[in-house]
């Protein structure tokens, strides 16, 4: 099993060519968006209601284009049906403004 606090003390973390980000979600939101890092987490709302991991499901199919990326490229390692996730987004193509000038991952 992969350690919960593989970001450190950031919101994200790259594993080879996989980003890791963790998730402060927020559904039933008035709109989709990306919010501003909370401490090792990131703010992500959604406009779909937390019901058995609806809320979840949209969120990738929301941050999937955001990234570059199918859906199918999203893991999620926890959280699909709790306001704290983590997920593992294979080899994304490109990242949102709030990650700032984030270097690539290592190669």
């Amino acid at each position: 099993m992969r350690p919960r606090n593989a970001t450190g003390d950031s919101f994200f973390a790259w594993d080879g060519d996989v980003l890791v980000l963790n998730i402060l979600g927020k559904p039933a939101a008035g709109r989709d968006a990306i919010g501003k890092p909370k401490g090792t987490q990131l703010k992500v709302s959604v406009t779909a209601a937390p019901q058995a991991g609806k809320a979840t499901d949209h969120m990738l199919r929301f941050l999937a284009p955001l990234f570059g990326v199918a859906v199918a490229d999203i893991e999620v390692v926890f959280g699909q049906e709790n306001v704290n996730k983590q997920l593992r987004i294979r080899a994304p193509k490109k990242l949102p403004a709030v990650f700032g000038t984030v270097p690539p991952p290592p190669p």
